[in-house]
């Protein structure tokens, strides 16, 4: 059996973050979404949730959500088919009010490349190509 990975991140309006990940190539599963949530499916295995605020807070039992605007809670790194698609999802970040940006890890754009994105939240997914 192969993982399904679901990643839940806080959003301070649902519609406007479903909007977002929509622009970055993700469909939205209405199956699991409503008023409070949107399911962002990228492929067979990998999701997004977006929770507002109040729903997601359900599920911490009693600690504070981290201000991503301030603070980093978490980085997502997922896999593309190459470094042009990576500067793709970046790009289509930036144009949506997201942001991108490299760091220079010091390899080979040829043997690898990755791209730190921030969404309209301040949630961080890392797209990143790496020749096999």
């Amino acid at each position: 059996m192969t993982a399904m990975i679901f990643v839940n991140f806080p959003v301070k309006n649902v519609a406007n973050a479903t909007d977002f990940y929509e622009k970055l190539g993700f469909t939205k599963n209405d199956d699991f979404s409503d008023t409070h949530a949107s399911c962002m499916v990228w492929d067979e295995n990998f999701y997004i949730m977006l929770l507002e605020h109040a729903f997601y807070q359900q599920f911490l039992q009693g600690k504070k959500i981290a201000d991503t605007q301030k603070e980093n809670a978490v980085l997502i790194c997922f896999s593309l088919e190459s470094a042009e698609a990576v500067k793709e999802f970046g790009r289509l970040a930036k144009v949506n009010g997201g942001d991108a940006y490299h760091v220079d890890m010091g390899m080979p754009e040829e043997q690898m490349y990755g791209l730190e994105v921030s969404d309209i939240d301040g949630n961080m997914l890392e797209p990143m190509w790496m020749k096999q």
